[in-house]
């Protein structure tokens, strides 16, 4: 039986599993082996034609424009966008839906008329209607979902994702008050904020903006759209979660990426990629990698994403009030809006780098060369590369740096040398554009002694 049959088998299979479950309980998460780097034959390449530890001038940098569209990113609409979500009184999954200005209805019906509004014309607006069955009770459910299509024709897509439901303390209730500013009034929010900033443009590569629904009772909303991209054979490149992530005046000036098994697994090389682009463009908001799925009993609509083998971060802000939770106190006033300016602005830095630069390279070929500590690396140059940067990462280090650089007039063949010949190593490539966007790089492969 073909591989990709008994993947897709096995995948359907499993989120059919899934969908039986009353409660939602946190899943297993799969675990994900590292490829090993298979040698290609060295003896068929020209060592003449090689070029040797090449230097570059084109490398990672801070784009004046995506700075432009990060000073563009408003306090003010972050604040409206989370009174009106707390506006409608609650957003239970159980809530209210022929109503005009409460209940989850009438949320849902305002998050698709903004997408709209926001989208400059760009944006193409769905909506994703799905059952849930919960503890006996029956209710339709919808995601929002927001396409901004890239121009370069390439099939893969970048998710970014936040749940639009709240709860109050019985999860079922869908008649108590339940604000849900901060849980998660906030990260709907950086996602309307987030399109409305980017769909001023176009872009080589697409990005889905979806506000799912279901999260509470448990990640139902996430799950859907995952089978719907699935099924349709559409590329996730990546999928990045935003939950509470709002803050509070005097919490820390930083935030929480939740990547699981984050030395070994593609999630792990995701938060990476998202701790360096936001370096480069929001040094004073640093990002805090926790080696772990969510948070310790909880569970986010990351999780659907990371069980499929798809890279999936979640973000939440540094500090969590617990008092707050599923309570009629996470009102609107309660959020720092400077700081959930920040993480807007690191989202939107991370977003454009992934959409605005060349495609995502495959993995190189490599073999060793007799020099112990060298490598050849062959891969196929994208015609909008202005060059390349490879990643040499030490197998137990957190970051990927660091890099050797390539132009794109020495890309395809080159040798690198000078490794540790003890020293095993994961090794990725990115693309660059001339304005320094940076892709997302490649599955790692693993080189060992």
């Amino acid at each position: 039986m073909p591989r990709r049959l008994i993947i897709t088998l096995l995948f359907l299979m499993s989120m059919t599993a899934a969908c039986t479950l009353l409660e939602g309980p946190p899943q297993p998460v799969l675990p994900t082996p590292m490829p090993t780097a298979v040698p290609f034959d060295a003896g068929s390449v020209n060592l003449g034609e090689l070029v040797f530890d090449p230097v570059s001038n084109v490398v990672p940098k801070v784009d004046p424009a995506i700075t432009g569209l990060l000073n563009e990113v408003s306090q003010q609409q972050l604040m409206g966008y989370v009174q009106t979500l707390e506006s409608f009184g609650t957003r239970n999954s159980f809530s209210v839906t022929d109503q005009q200005n409460s209940g989850i209805g009438a949320a849902r019906l305002w998050i698709y008329n903004e997408f709209i509004r926001v989208g400059n014309g760009r944006l193409q607006v769905q909506q994703q209607t799905f059952p849930l069955n919960y503890n006996g009770l029956a209710a339709e459910q919808q995601n929002i979902v927001a396409t901004l299509p890239g121009t370069s024709g390439s099939t893969g897509v970048v998710v970014v994702m936040a749940h639009y439901d709240t709860r109050p303390a019985e999860v079922t209730d869908g008649v108590s008050r339940a604000p849900g500013a901060n849980d998660n009034g906030s990260g709907v929010a950086l996602l309307l904020e987030t399109a409305r900033v980017l769909s001023s443009r176009g872009w080589n590569h697409t990005v889905i903006f979806a506000a799912l629904a279901a999260e509470e009772q448990g990640t139902y909303g996430a799950r859907h759209l995952l089978q719907d991209l699935y099924l349709r054979d559409v590329p996730i490149l990546a999928a990045i979660n935003y939950d509470t992530v709002g803050g509070r005046s005097g919490i820390p000036q930083s935030i929480r990426l939740f990547a699981p098994d984050m030395l070994m697994s593609p999630s792990g090389e995701l938060g990476r990629y998202y701790n360096f682009i936001s370096g480069l463009y929001v040094p004073t908001f640093p990002i805090n990698i926790i080696n772990s799925l969510d948070r310790e009993g909880r569970w986010g609509d990351q999780r659907e994403f990371v069980n499929a083998n798809v890279r999936a971060v979640r973000l939440t802000e540094s500090e969590e009030d617990y008092t707050l939770l599923n309570s009629v106190k996470d009102s609107w006033g309660v959020i720092d809006y400077t700081y959930l300016q920040q993480v807007t602005q690191i989202n939107v830095a991370t977003v454009a780098n992934t959409i605005g630069a060349p495609a995502m390279p495959s993995p190189p070929n490599m073999a060793p060369m007799d020099d112990p500590g060298s490598f050849i690396l062959n891969w196929a140059p994208d015609p909008m590369a202005a060059g390349y940067v490879i990643s040499f990462r030490p197998i137990d280090s957190p970051d990927f740096v660091p890099f050797r650089f390539v132009g794109a007039h020495e890309a395809g063949n080159v040798a690198l040398t000078g490794f540790d010949p003890g020293m095993s190593y994961a090794v990725s490539l990115a693309a660059l554009d001339e304005n320094g966007r940076i892709s997302l790089f490649s599955p790692e492969v693993i080189i060992t002694p």
